[in-house]
């Protein structure tokens, strides 16, 4: 919800669509996550499984009061901390789904969201919870043993995007150091970008 870059993306995919198929991608791994699983190593060193995954319903839960035009300050501290609860799959499941929705109702009025940063054109906001939320996925999926391949056309959409921002987002501490590869798969080439290595295992016990 709160990365600095520049303004909206030109051309591409709707960023309505973008972000509804970057959601659905993120909880199709995140209703495959075995009751076993939660405390698993991820490829995001500082989280385990279930505070990956919390990081993420965090910001389908805020997608809502940023779309419909609140303040950080308004909003406050209401959504730290731990956001799944009992239930973490069925609130999760609930988060994404009314992001989506609130995505589809407001982005069309094209009114500004309040960052941390500044004002930003929502279409951009929704970009980048697109671009966290398919590259989160595959964090998720690696965490987990699933399936890691994504749909290529969103890595491509994404990957446009991102390659104008990504050394804002390192300069901002966002993502960690570029990865060497010589691969030119474009989802290596995007994983490599936001500080992953393709061929990430989880660690030995």
């Amino acid at each position: 919800m709160d990365r600095p870059g520049p303004r909206e993306h030109a051309g591409g995919m709707d960023a309505a669509e973008l972000h509804r198929r970057t959601v659905e991608t993120w909880a199709a791994r995140m209703r495959a996550v075995a009751a076993d699983q939660w405390d698993a190593p991820t490829p995001c060193t500082d989280w385990n499984v279930r505070e990956l995954v919390n990081h993420v319903v965090g910001e389908d839960a805020w997608t809502m009061p940023l779309m419909r035009g609140a303040t950080i300050a308004e909003v406050g501290g209401s959504l730290d901390g731990d956001l799944l609860g009992d239930d973490p799959l069925g609130t999760g499941q609930r988060l994404a789904d009314e992001a989506v929705d609130v995505v589809a109702e407001r982005l069309p009025a094209g009114e500004k969201v309040h960052l941390s940063y500044g004002d930003e054109d929502p279409a951009e906001y929704v970009r980048q919870l697109s671009a966290d939320h398919l590259i989160h996925a595959w964090d998720l999926a690696a965490a987990t043993g699933q399936d890691r391949t994504l749909d290529a056309e969103l890595v491509a959409e994404v990957a446009g995007w991102f390659a104008d921002r990504e050394e804002i987002y390192r300069g901002a501490g966002m993502v960690a150091a570029h990865v060497d590869t010589t691969s030119d798969d474009t989802q290596t080439q995007l994983l490599a970008a936001g500080g992953r290595d393709a061929g990430w295992t989880p660690p030995r016990p």
